[in-house]
Order: C-alpha cells, then structure tokens, then sequence
C-alpha cells in the first residue's frame, strides 16, 4: 500500500535563508514517528507542509486520496465564547461526522481526556487543559493520521501519561514534534532528526529515542572518520599542487580536478559538521540577606475556587525549589503570588527589601513586529553582562542567531528560538530570585540540557515550574499543589 503521505525532495526557505534542502518524508499505515531538531531547524514547517498548510518551494507531495487528517499547532487557541462542548461539536460538523456517531464519538473522548465540565469557557482554561481540548478537538475528527507540535507543552504528569496511552492504543499514524525525550522514548516507534549535520537533511531510524541515539552516535563516529580521511588526502592533494603540477598533462589535469572535488566535499562536510551550542548563565547578585520570601498560611481563590490555602514556607538564598502539580492546581497563580503581581487571599507574603526577582512567562510575550537586533539589545547596539560591553552580533551568537537574523523580525522564529531571546533578556537582569515558568518548552534538547547544568551552578534563589522529571529532581526543594491545598512539601537531598 502507498504512504499515507509522501515529500520527496522538498525544500524551504523564508527570505534568503534555506530552513532545510531536499529533504525526503513518508508516512504510512500505523507510523509513530517522533520528531526532532535543533531550534529553527523546520520541523513545525514541515508538519505544516505535512498537513497542507504551506506550500515547499520546490519538490513533490502525495496525499492518499481520501485522507483525513488533523494538525494540532504548538500553541491552542480558541474563539472567544467557546466551551468545551462547543468546541469538540464543532469539530465535528467541520468533518462531517455522521450524526449517529456524534454521541458515542463526543462522550467516549471527552471522557477519556479528563473533561468534567464541559460548558467551561476553552480561553479560560489553564494552558495544560487547552491543550487536552486542542488534541481532542482533532481526535473527534477520527484522522487518519494526526500531526502534533509539541504536545506535551503544558501538560501535567497526567495529561502526558494520557497522551501517552491514546497515541499507544491508536489506529491512526502521527507524527510528533517534541523535546520530551521521555514522552518520545514511551511513544514513538521511528525518530527522525532534521538537521544539516546528515547529507540528506534527515537521519531516521526505526526504534525509541535511545535507539535513535546509538545510530546517531554510529553516524557521527563514521562521518568523523570520513572527514579526517577526507582532511588527510585534501592535505597530500595541496602538498603535490605545490611542488609544481603540470596541468598541462592529461594525468596532471585530472588529478587537479579531482583535488577540487575533494576540497570541495570537505568544505561541505565541514559546513554540514559546524554546530555551537546556546551559552546560558543567568547572573546573581551578591545579596547577603538570608530570608528573601516568607509565606505565612497563604491561601488564593480565584472566584469560587480555591487554588490552595495554607501554604507555609521561606525562600532563602540560593535556595532551589521545584512546584509541581496538574494543571490548573493554581502553579503559575503562586509564581505572581510570589511576584507581587497578585495578591493573597488570606495570609501574609513577605519580601526583603530591594528583592530584584526575574520572571520568565510561559505565555512569553514578545512583539512579533520588532527585529530580533532590537529584542536583544533595545537601546543601542549592545548590551552589558556582567559589567562587560558586548556587540548585540555577539551577544546574539552566544545564543545561536545569525547575523542575518537580526533584522528578521520576531515573529518568524520558532518557538525555541523565542524561548532563547526571553533567556538572553533575562540574563541581563541581576536576581535574587528567579522565577521559572515552564522555561523547557520548545527548547530543543541540547539547550535544555545547557539550562539544567546553569540552573544547578546558579547562586541565586530558584522556583521553578516544570512537569519536565529530570529537571524537577534538581531542586533542593517539591511543594506539590493539588485539589486545593499542598499535599506535600518536602525537601530534596542536596547534590
């Protein structure tokens, strides 16, 4: 049977810059194909080329006559009215299922999501539980095949084991972009890689994500042996070139010709190889002041709901403290809590005089219009880390960005590359706390594993809101919020 879809040979590039060149795709009956790549790479622009929505510059598509399909993009939103039930019944009509099968359609995936009410407003919903609606939305469609873009992005521990068990438990193929290497290694059955390190743009391999890095580690091992093959023969190829070669032979004319084949298959390979890493290191300041934030039987309502009461504990310098919870159990609320950006409804919150604290917001809020030049440095042309002056190009390579890139506006970054502009703000703001809001979404995973090692080094205080495992276990301190109220709050042992 044919592929479900087939790209052969596609390309794609916004402006001068090529996102990635004859890059080849299938998907077929019962795929789980995981999805990575470093930031800016093109992996949510081919699922999008995948789902229809935009069009390769060059190459050839092939769609199953028939298909249905359904794409679900890295950020949910919903129109301003509509609730849980309207949404999945929409959806619905939009794909024409048959009214006898609504119901049955409607109750059995709602319920299994978590849904309990189902005439909540979808735009006030916490950004995990729109994220359930966004992928129930496309799953009451019944696809085919189903294209999701970061979907763990928000969710709890729960809604991931959920997500986890449906794409399991499924018919449909998909293809999913994600950083969670845990979500990956439980889910996919192929990984796939896009990235300018491979000859072809794209390494696939059939297995989980351990699977996929033993081949990765055998590819770049080969690849390395080739190019100091590739370095040593190029090196004799120059020796013989300078002691005279008389071209005019038509031995000496070939083997001059095949030296520039070879010069030019290194100067590929070692374009292809060239890769960096983001440099993080989030600055502290030197305050001697012991107890930063002191709560005292804190407790916040947000209407007729409460989110928790009670809550008891002191940040102190360099303290780490890691806030876990499902969504909605009112995470984010304590980080403005602790912000002062909202108040408590009961108790007191206490705060050192002069506190600097340093906010990163999930939802991060950026000017798509404004250039990334002016996003990094909005003043002048640099910036001053750590008492020194650096050159915004500079200051911009530290997190990967091209100098072409910094009149780009912001809007045509992908979301981990945002992510990486909101980082490089706030690491020119000194904190005695630093506030956290799910800083790992969208990054890809040789940046988050940058950030866990510049959290862990980092002097001053720390709350963190994560559903990410491996980073949650790095804190000295678990509050846990669920149902109302804190059902643990324990400490960690220090590393």
């Amino acid at each position: 049977m044919p592929p479900i879809i087939n790209a052969q040979d596609i390309s794609k590039a916004f402006g001068a810059n090529p996102l990635f060149q004859n890059v080849s795709f299938t998907v077929s009956e019962g795929d789980r194909i995981g999805l990575i790549g470093p930031n800016g790479s093109g992996k949510s622009t081919l699922l999008r080329i995948l789902a229809g929505d935009v069009t390769p510059d060059s190459g050839e598509m092939a769609f199953r006559k028939r298909i249905r399909l359904s794409y679900v993009e890295q950020d949910s939103t919903f129109m301003p009215g509509a609730t849980v039930r309207s949404v999945a019944q929409s959806a619905m009509e939009k794909a024409a299922v048959a009214e006898s099968e609504r119901g049955t359609r409607f109750a059995e995936t709602l319920g299994r999501a978590g849904f309990k009410d189902l005439d909540a407003e979808a735009s006030t919903l916490s950004g995990g539980w729109q994220k359930r609606l966004a992928i129930v939305e496309a799953l009451v469609r019944a696809p085919d095949i189903l294209l999701l873009d970061e979907p763990t992005n928000h969710l709890d521990l729960a809604g991931i084991e959920w997500l986890e068990d449906l794409l399991a438990a499924a018919s449909f193929a998909c293809v999913v972009v994600s950083h969670d290497r845990y979500f990956l290694e439980n889910v996919a059955t192929e990984m796939a890689e896009l990235n300018r390190t491979y000859p072809d743009g794209l390494l696939r391999v059939s297995g989980g994500y351990s699977r996929f890095l033993e081949k990765k580690e055998e590819f770049l091992h080969a690849q390395s042996k080739r190019q100091e093959a590739l370095e040593n023969l190029v090196h004799r190829e120059i020796e013989w070139l300078r002691r005279g070669a008389k071209a005019r032979t038509r031995k000496s004319k070939a083997r001059i010709d095949k030296a520039g084949e070879l010069m030019g298959e290194l100067a590929d390979l070692n374009a292809r190889t060239r890769s960096g890493t983001a440099l993080i290191d989030f600055s502290a300041t030197d305050r001697k002041t012991k107890r930063l934030i002191e709560l005292e039987e804190v407790s916040c309502k947000v209407g007729d709901r409460t989110l928790f009461t009670g809550l008891n504990f002191v940040i102190t310098a360099g303290m780490r403290v890691g806030l876990v919870g499902p969504n909605g159990s009112g995470k984010t609320t304590l980080l403005r809590l602790l912000r002062g950006e909202l108040s408590a409804t009961a108790g007191e919150i206490r705060r050192a005089d002069w506190l600097r604290i340093v906010y990163f917001d999930q939802t991060r809020q950026l000017d798509p219009d404004i250039t990334l030049r002016r996003a990094l440095a909005p003043d002048s042309d640099s910036v001053i880390y750590q008492d020194r002056v650096i050159h915004v190009a500079s200051w911009a390579a530290r997190f990967l960005f091209t100098g072409e890139q910094l009149n780009q506006p912001i809007g045509r970054l992908s979301g981990g590359e945002r992510a990486r502009v909101l980082i490089a703000q706030l690491m020119l703001q000194p904190a005695d706390v630093l506030l956290l809001d799910e800083p790992t979404n969208d990054l890809d995973i040789p940046t988050l594993d940058i950030l866990e090692e510049n959290l862990l080094e980092y002097r001053g205080a720390l709350v963190l809101v994560t559903h990410d495992p491996a980073l949650a276990t790095r804190a000295d301190r678990i509050v846990t919020l669920k149902d109302g109220e804190v059902v643990s709050d324990e400490m960690q042992n220090s590393e």
